[in-house]
């Protein structure tokens, strides 16, 4: 693939286990249904891009067939880098209206067994996009075939429980495999020096175009996040991946005076602890934290041991809003967050935080994040639908908890800050 440059050196990106899936489904369906039997897949990946991904090796008997992907992350290796993915494919009826899909993990892919995950218990931990790429992969091939029938479709991963067991996916209740990922299908370049490159050359975009705010967004879907508010600038929104304190020293180099940092309260609780690098291999605090700040705002033994006893935050918050201690927990969070962030920025930069979970839109915001989002908006968002959101200063909310904006305590007809866009990868 064409991969960005840093000091004259191209890095080279890969792709993901979600691609080699969707790739070797496809290239598994063209041999059932076609005959054909593809020495390599092109694959259009969500993010837009193309891949030709080689197809390892194919197999058919009679109404089955398999193929296989090896992963290759590029110059970012993880420990799923050189396995071979496969795609089993089985005939179980033909005929009948259309085709019909059943989609599961065989050997080497986990099965998710805790709730708050983006799959539900029992399933395969294939995530979202991959299953979407994986499905249509296979329609189309169908389609261009004529075929109609019942089809088993089934995802494998050699060696991948074993790869497993040094991931977070235990930790996460996800047993017997990795996780089949993905959200653009290519596996960026991670290493500091050239992530950090890509961040100060952004910024530096910025800061030349005379841009004095910034946000900064761990990922993909902390960017999505920012676009379901239809009037927040995307040219103002840098990905920075897990590197927030170097993103937000170089912001303060480069003479920015406002930066909102947005995204997936799993990777932001961090920000809590210290943890200006918030990779997993530097440590995942993000139960710990919880645990902590609702031990500060009140939590008994049993609440505590139910936040630490979660696999996700998603799961965690859930704890702690049936205990009625929500609210206070992430007001506590986001005071220490805010320290953190501040302290990294320096003086002369007003920095915020605000973060989100699944279902329940913005669970937390420093004082500084609703003037700062204005600001940068150029006045409300229109998805916050709140009146006094430009100035912070909702007329319910609560007093004692001003980092929580809850839509139910909201004047009639605001919906507090904006829709919940799709869940953040956690841990990683």
């Amino acid at each position: 693939m064409t991969d960005r440059p840093t000091e004259g050196k191209p890095l080279r990106r890969g792709w993901t286990t979600g691609s080699c899936a969707a790739a070797a489904a496809r290239a598994a369906a063209r041999l059932l249904f076609a005959g054909e039997a593809a020495e390599a897949v092109r694959l259009r990946t969500p993010g837009g891009a193309v891949l030709t991904l080689p197809v390892e090796t194919l197999e058919r008997r009679g109404d089955t067939a398999s193929c296989g992907v090896r992963k290759d992350a590029g110059d970012d290796p993880d420990v799923t880098h050189g396995l071979v993915v496969f795609a089993d494919l089985s005939v179980r009826e033909r005929g009948g209206e259309g085709l019909r899909l059943t989609l599961t993990g065989g050997e080497g892919v986990g099965t998710v067994t805790l709730p708050g995950l983006e799959q539900p218990v029992g399933e395969a931990a294939i995530n979202r996009v991959p299953r979407r790429m994986i499905q249509e992969g296979i329609r189309e091939e169908a389609e261009r075939a004529g075929f109609a029938g019942a089809v088993l479709v089934s995802v494998r991963v050699p060696g991948g429980e074993t790869a497993a067991e040094r991931t977070f996916n235990p930790r996460l209740g996800i047993v017997g495999g990795i996780s089949i990922l993905g959200t653009t299908g290519i596996v960026e370049p991670m290493s500091e020096s050239a992530f950090t490159a890509t961040i100060r050359a952004e910024l530096s975009v910025l800061a030349a175009a005379g841009e004095q705010g910034v946000i900064l967004t761990p990922g993909n879907y902390g960017r999505d996040f920012l676009r379901e508010m239809e009037a927040v600038p995307d040219r103002l929104a840098v990905k920075c991946g897990n590197f927030l304190g170097e993103a937000l020293g170089m912001a303060a180099e480069l003479g920015f005076r406002r930066v909102l940092i947005a995204g997936h309260l799993g990777k932001l609780v961090k920000l809590a602890g210290g943890m200006l690098n918030t990779h997993s291999r530097y440590g995942d605090c993000r139960m710990e934290l919880l645990c902590a700040h609702a031990a500060l705002a009140g939590a008994g033994q049993e609440v505590a041991r139910g936040v630490m006893a979660s696999a996700t935050t998603v799961q965690g918050a859930g704890v702690l809003a049936e205990a009625g201690l929500l609210e206070a927990t992430m007001a506590s969070l986001a005071a220490r967050i805010e320290e953190t962030v501040s302290r990294r920025a320096g003086p002369g930069v007003a920095a915020g935080v605000m973060a989100y979970l699944p279902g329940a839109g913005v669970v937390l915001a420093t004082s500084r994040a609703p003037a700062l989002l204005a600001e940068l908006c150029g006045g409300v968002p229109r998805k916050t639908g709140c009146p006094d959101f430009s100035q912070g200063d909702c007329k319910e909310k609560s007093a004692e908890n001003p980092s929580i904006f809850d839509p139910a305590k909201h004047p009639s007809g605001c919906s507090g800050f904006w829709d919940t866009p799709k869940e953040e990868e956690e841990g990683r």
